[in-house]
């Protein structure tokens, strides 16, 4: 559906994308997981046509380029920064950015009643969106980018500063559209989003994707050993082991210990491992 093929991108001397390729699968939700600055939201960019790659090619479905205005009809894009009118309701929102994707007549009116059903703002389909929480703003802007129903779906840190219930919502509703094929690209810098929601994980550090498998795939490579964590009367102590149940075993037959329990590597370990640093804010 998406095919990024060694794309490089640079805004002057600041190369934001280097030598960058991945594909992205119907029904599949591709993360790409980085800190602020490491190319994310350019990537986005280029997928929805915003920018052209400097060297490489980027396309979607069979060649085709994101610019040309047929393609375009086939992508929904939630940008980072907020992409809704505040001072129209929802419902206008969707009505207005549903005429922009094409739909027009009773269609215009199914999807956007449908859009504001799927997020969970029916309730509140006439009310001026300045009246909404920052939750409810990304909730609506979720709902423009999928009012045409588009099979793909590109996420630009879609749930930077909502709260949980939201965040959760916002996690169904893109399980649900990927169940029913939709290809969703996932940026965040939150490991737990990317460990929970995506089938696919590329690690994108300063322009350069250093690693891309399956979330149980990276763990595996650049995790590293599972740590058996044991309690007693002098504290805490942690030990790394190729097999934790035998070491688990072994030192609870030691008797020094009142609490013993496996934590398996994370997303944060395998991204400490490939770029030294950890990921924040």
């Amino acid at each position: 559906m998406l095919r990024f093929e060694n794309v490089s991108y640079s805004y002057g001397d600041v190369q934001a994308l280097q030598e960058v390729s991945f594909q992205l699968r119907p029904g599949e939700v591709f993360g790409l997981l980085g800190p602020n600055g490491a190319g994310k939201t350019t990537a986005v960019s280029l997928a929805v046509g915003l920018l052209k790659p400097q060297t490489g090619t980027v396309t979607i479905g069979e060649g085709h380029s994101p610019a040309e205005p047929g393609v375009r009809a086939r992508i929904g894009f939630a940008p980072q920064s907020l992409a809704i009118y505040e001072h129209l309701t929802a419902e206008e929102n969707l009505l207005f950015f549903g005429r922009m994707a094409g739909l027009r007549g009773s269609q215009l009116k199914k999807q956007t009643a449908w859009a504001l059903d799927f997020v969970g703002l029916t309730p509140r389909a006439r009310d001026l969106v300045s009246t909404f929480s920052g939750g409810m703003k990304r909730r609506l802007n979720l709902a423009i980018a999928v009012v045409h129903k588009p099979p793909l779906l590109l996420l630009d840190e879609p749930t930077v500063g909502v709260d949980p219930q939201s965040r959760n919502a916002i996690f169904d509703n893109v399980r649900t559209l990927a169940d029913a094929g939709c290809s969703v690209l996932y940026t965040t810098h939150y490991m737990e989003e990317a460990q929970r929601l995506c089938h696919t994980v590329g690690i994108l550090d300063a322009g350069r994707l250093l690693a891309l498998d399956s979330v149980e795939g990276l763990i595996r490579r650049y995790g590293g050993y599972p740590t058996v964590v044991a309690e007693g009367v002098h504290g805490e102590e942690r030990f790394a082991a190729e097999d934790p149940v035998a070491e688990l075993a072994r030192l609870e037959k030691t008797g020094r210990y009142h609490r013993l329990r496996i934590e398996m590597p994370s997303l944060e370990e395998v991204f400490l491992r490939l770029t030294g640093r950890e990921l924040r804010d």
